[in-house]
């Protein structure tokens, strides 16, 4: 048998392989707040980073996006949105944690102690193991704030370093979300790192005629810089859903 009918059958067999055995079907849970939430049509164009995010995988996955404006991981349980979650969870499933821009203000409601966002993270880890699916923890993304000098400044310090802690002690996936969008903003600069954020002039947007000048929430081009960070650190640490990523078409 020659190679080229060698090969041939080998891929035959594989193909036909991939529809007796086909790879079972998972979702993908994003929990957490507005920097990743899905975005009513009157505050576009800010767009959070689970948007985009949802197109990065093949259909054997589904990313269910339940983030929500204004959450922290105490109101995100308090208000009933986490066991919902964890009633729907299967074996296989995962689930993308990230919190801690409303956490760590204490002038909010959504104000946690950092020993209790230390516990709720821990909560949201072990429930999400009960059910055989994955966690996988993220530290909250950085916030543009830079200094006189140009340097990015971190605004998130003391909590990060709690999502770092709590991702080594419970053994799970860390995603540095925080030191990640931290490097990305300061290589782009004070000026260009505008553009991944939602500045708006005055009537430039009919959604905000007065204009806009956020440093927290993305515009879309910021959105699918942060989704991009994500998807190359679940590459990075190998994941299974790694193999799920999309695959760019041949050209023939």
């Amino acid at each position: 048998m020659n190679k080229y009918y060698r090969n041939t059958i080998v891929v035959a067999l594989l193909i036909l392989m991939s529809f007796i055995n086909p790879p079972k079907r998972i979702t993908v849970y994003l929990i957490g707040d507005s920097t990743i939430a899905n975005k009513q049509v009157t505050a576009y164009p800010e767009t959070g980073w689970g948007m985009p995010f949802t197109y990065f995988f093949d259909s054997t996955v589904t990313v269910d996006n339940r983030a929500l404006n204004g959450r922290s991981t105490k109101t995100f349980i308090a208000e009933k949105r986490w066991q919902p979650v964890v009633d729907q969870l299967q074996e296989g499933d995962y689930v993308f944690i990230q919190f801690g821009h409303n956490d760590e203000v204490k002038t909010k409601a959504s104000y946690t102690t950092e020993e209790e966002f230390t516990t709720n993270l821990t909560r949201y880890i072990s429930e999400t193991k009960s059910k055989k699916a994955l966690p996988v923890l993220l530290t909250p993304v950085a916030r543009r704030k830079f200094d006189s000098t140009g340097k990015l400044l971190g605004t998130h310090d003391v909590y990060s370093e709690l999502v770092r802690s709590v991702a080594k002690k419970q053994n799970v996936p860390l995603i540095d979300l925080d030191i990640k969008s931290q490097e990305l903003l300061q290589k782009m600069g004070v000026e260009t790192s505008k553009l991944l954020f939602n500045h708006l002039k005055p009537n430039e947007n009919p959604n905000y005629p007065d204009g806009k000048f956020d440093d927290t929430h993305f515009s879309e081009l910021g959105a699918r810089k942060m989704a991009q960070i994500v998807l190359a650190e679940i590459k990075e640490l190998k994941l299974e859903l790694a193999e799920r990523i999309v695959k760019p078409a041949i050209k023939k």
